[in-house]
């Protein structure tokens, strides 16, 4: 005799269902979830549900068990099939998911320079851009008079090149532009001619980072002081470089003699001078959680802390009357005094586990606005000074900016920044939300003058009107075609972008050339 349909038991797979739809409807109306988070819901909810009614199928539904078995092999029949058939080529855009890409797709295909084709550099305009986010590392650059309509004015491409992989920019010296990349099993410094893109020369070492996620090849910025660059790599090889020729004149391997482990996706704050030191981020606890370093000579100077250093990069500042370093470490916001490196101030902030990569902004009035996505958000911290010490109180924290890549920077009485994908703007006294606008994924933006020029993800260029109360859309230049968490480079009006597969140089057009 068959059974009734009440026998299958139909009410495990309709309440499974309908307790995962509730769940994801519910997140979706949260406008301050993370956009990774959210992602990772799409991918994870159906496919818990799947699970959830295949079980309820062969275990519990009654129905026939040759039937059942049947079904059982077909899934895992499927499974094995798209295994077969699939691999994994990096993360979906900033996701942490795994991209699956047909197994027979080719790799991206590279034709590099053949080094070296040029002796010396042929543009002597372009101002210099010696650090990471420029001068400071605020992301904030002088408006050369940039033309806003491109399309009456359009971008003139100067060159287009294959690079290897890695995430950093480009620093500008003299007309010469420089970066780092993954070539095979070397990791190289290179310095190309900032009007041609032809090779001045490299630095090779033999290093390669890999992860899955993240990708391969160095993180880190140049960064140029004096004539001397300081770059360090994605396994924590520091090198001083002259600058004109590339000449190697001191090497560190920070990891291997402070015997600690790299961070889960690497090494990536840039090198920081402060005197007469060049001062790096360590890796994975126990520390040294900052290390400096005789920039003239490579001596080690000091090393301090115990917790695991992040994926931001130390800056210099002046806060409650203190020249101090300021550092975004895994367990939170520290402040060094900036001859000693002494901690002055460990404050606990956000989580531990997720990574950190955006910039501590400071801010008028002693004030610190810190951020990261993971459903981390932003926090606005007042600075005091106790003695020798310095002390931390919470003006606000809330969700309405979450920087996973990108960092902000400060407009007015406002910080605007890329919240999740958006571009957004809060009061940073309230912590209101202002306006949020558009969608450029884990992008980077800088600001210059009152315009924003937004790095998108996907690869294109946008410029923007910013100002307390607007974003008005300008402009786009379609430079790049793939994934792109690489910062731009603006000297002057020479705009350099790059990712891990190729680089490109545009003269932006200017109102006075």
């Amino acid at each position: 005799m068959n059974a009734t349909p009440a026998n299958h038991r139909y009410w495990i797979p309709i309440t499974t269902t309908t307790l995962f739809a509730a769940a994801f409807v519910w997140l979706g109306l949260n406008d301050d979830l993370d956009n990774n988070i959210w992602h990772w819901v799409l991918w994870f909810f159906p496919m818990l549900a799947l699970i959830f009614v295949a079980l309820w199928f062969v275990l519990f539904s009654r129905f026939p068990g040759a039937l059942r078995l049947k079904a059982l092999a077909a899934l895992v029949l499927l499974f094995a099939v798209f295994k077969g058939v699939t691999r994994v080529d990096g993360a979906v855009s900033g996701t942490g998911l795994p991209n699956y890409v047909w197994r027979w797709s080719p790799e991206p295909q590279r034709t590099f320079a053949q080094e070296v084709q040029a002796n010396a550099p042929t543009l002597t305009d372009a101002p210099d851009v010696p650090e990471f986010r420029g001068t400071g590392r605020t992301g904030i650059l002088p408006n050369p008079g940039l033309e806003t309509d491109w399309q009456a004015h359009p971008p003139r491409e100067l060159w287009r090149i294959s690079v290897g992989e890695g995430w950093g920019a480009f620093c500008v010296v003299g007309g010469r532009a420089i970066t780092q990349e993954q070539r095979g099993e070397e990791e190289w410094v290179t310095c190309y001619d900032l009007g041609t893109g032809k090779v001045l020369w490299h630095h090779a070492d033999k290093a390669r980072f890999t992860e899955w996620q993240g990708g391969d090849g160095p993180r880190a910025n140049p960064t140029h002081d004096a004539g001397r660059l300081y770059t360090i790599g994605g396994t924590g090889i520091l090198n001083c470089l002259d600058v004109a020729t590339g000449k190697l004149l001191w090497t560190r391997n920070t990891l291997k003699e402070h015997n600690q482990k790299n961070l889960q996706w690497a090494i990536a704050g840039s090198p920081l001078i402060v005197d007469g030191n060049v001062i790096v981020t360590g890796g994975d606890k126990p520390g040294p959680t900052l290390v400096a370093y005789d920039k003239m000579t490579g001596e080690l100077k000091w090393k301090i802390g115990e917790m695991s250093a992040t994926y931001a990069s130390p800056l210099l500042a002046t806060i409650a009357g203190k020249r101090v370093i300021v550092d975004n470490v895994a367990t939170g916001l520290l402040l060094h005094d900036a001859a000693t490196g002494a901690i002055l101030l460990n404050q606990k902030w956000g989580f531990e586990g997720p990574p950190k990569c955006s910039q501590p902004v400071v801010l008028p009035g002693d004030r610190i606005f810190i951020s990261a996505g993971y459903m981390m958000g932003c926090t606005v911290f007042h600075i005091k000074a106790e003695g020798d010490k310095l002390s931390a109180t919470e003006l606000w924290s809330n969700a309405k900016m979450k920087t996973q890549f990108n960092s902000v920077t400060p407009l007015g009485d406002t910080v605007i920044g890329l919240d999740d994908g958006p571009f957004a703007c809060l009061d940073f006294a309230t912590g209101k939300r202002l306006w949020k606008e558009g969608k450029f994924g884990n992008g980077q933006h800088l600001l210059v003058g009152d315009l924003a020029l937004i790095q998108s993800e996907p690869g294109p260029v946008h410029l923007a009107q910013v100002s307390r109360e607007i974003f008005k859309p300008l402009a786009t230049l379609n430079a790049l075609s793939a994934k792109t968490w690489n910062y731009p480079t603006l000297a002057g009006r020479y705009l350099i972008v790059r990712n891990d597969r190729e680089a490109a140089c545009y003269e932006l057009p200017v109102k006075n050339p």
